[in-house]
């Protein structure tokens, strides 16, 4: 099955990253131990769920045939509101930007590399596997692809080998993937420290806007100027979280990363009215949105949010990546099943599919990733 390209989902960081490092003494903070970051991991969680209603219920598509007709028509007055989930991408690569530079801080590349490839790869077979198990069962009506195609989507290069996709959000795990790798060879490998991180910025974004300006698609895929500054205003967040509020540097990256980020959504999400789209998106409320998610990871960098230090926010953050990857595809199915099949009403078969997918994603995270990740880091970094 062939899914277009979508403008929804990113991959949301791996929960076992979320808890700081010892840093430098700042005015107002104790030098203690590592604590963990439970508001990002509410904010994660958060920014999945933002995409699954826009999956569900904010476009057309899959989604419109599991329904039986547009989702307008099921939530007239919640569609045009579920339209903007799909910024919530552009939280998940600013808390990106955050959690790597968080991450590959003191780490060895291989360390870094080992971290990053068991995160994401067992949930990511998983998923891989049971979709187009589902996909081929003869009651379900959406098409599996070919084995070939599936074989090659377990790499995660299917993007640019140009392969379909079994998964339509994993466009986004090769969004990630860039930026690890750019991170990994001008920060992590040379050794992270406050000026090298800062050069990083700087460069990737007076290259990125080169980019966008040249029209070359090589340097559109290395560099992705409209993924940039989200990347890069997650690292200038962080290092308003490591070297404290009176950074002025820190703070310059985070606001042009704003400034830039919110042309990119604008440009990307806004249309004129139309009585053929399916919503209309206000320019005013895309910049809210993206203000919205800055300022909810900034405020989790200089500690406002530190009084959200609830548990389950640290199931929440373990459950947001399998869910993300499993619930827009097999949403599909139990939209069907339960609408169609049962016959319940369209905001009880809302409801009930995410939380079917929330169970399937503490599924994945038990039985998957908490046995299988250990053992994949220490086959690619026997040391640690």
């Amino acid at each position: 099955m062939s899914t277009p390209q979508l403008t929804t989902g990113a991959p949301p960081v791996a929960p076992d990253l979320l808890t700081t490092a010892p840093r430098p003494a700042i005015r107002g903070r104790s030098r203690g131990g590592p604590s963990r970051l439970r508001a990002l991991d509410g904010l994660r969680l958060l920014a999945a769920l933002m995409v699954a209603a826009y999956h569900y219920g904010g476009r057309n598509g899959e989604i419109a045939q599991a329904w039986g007709g547009s989702p307008a028509h099921q939530f007239p007055t919640a569609a045009p509101l579920f339209a903007y989930g799909c910024l919530g991408v552009q939280i998940f690569f600013v808390i990106s930007g955050f959690v790597i530079c968080l991450s590959g801080w003191g780490r060895t590349l291989r360390a870094f590399i080992a971290s990053r490839v068991s995160r994401l790869y067992p949930a990511y077979w998983a998923a891989i596997l049971l979709v187009t198990a589902v996909f081929a069962l003869p009651w379900v009506a959406f098409e599996a692809l070919a084995p070939s195609e599936v074989l090659t989507n377990l790499t995660m290069l299917q993007q640019p080998l140009g392969v379909d996709r079994v998964l339509g959000v994993c466009w986004t795990l090769w969004a990630e993937m860039r930026f690890y790798a750019l991170f990994a060879l001008c920060v992590v490998l040379p050794g992270a420290t406050r000026r090298r991180v800062v050069l990083f910025c700087a460069g990737w974004t007076l290259a990125a806007a080169l980019a966008q300006a040249a029209h070359q698609p090589f340097l559109d895929t290395v560099l992705m100027p409209e993924y940039a500054p989200f990347f890069i205003g997650g690292v200038g967040l962080y290092l308003l979280h490591r070297y404290g509020a009176r950074d002025p540097i820190a703070w310059a990256i985070v606001l042009v990363s704003w400034l830039i980020g919110q042309h990119y959504a604008v440009a990307g999400l806004w249309h004129a009215p139309s009585a053929t789209a399916f919503s209309y998106r206000s320019t005013a409320v895309i910049i809210a949105v993206v203000t919205l998610g800055f300022a909810l990871v900034s405020a989790v960098a200089l500690g406002n949010l530190h009084w959200a230090n609830w548990r389950w926010l640290t199931v929440a953050g373990a459950l947001t990546y399998p869910f993300y990857l499993v619930h827009e595809h097999l949403g599909w199915v139990v939209v069907r099943a339960l609408h169609h099949g049962i016959g319940l009403p369209s905001y009880a078969t809302l409801v009930l599919t995410v939380a079917l997918m929330l169970l399937l994603a503490w599924v994945l995270h038990r039985f998957i990733e908490r046995p299988l990740t250990p053992v994949l880091k220490r086959s690619i970094d026997p040391r640690r």
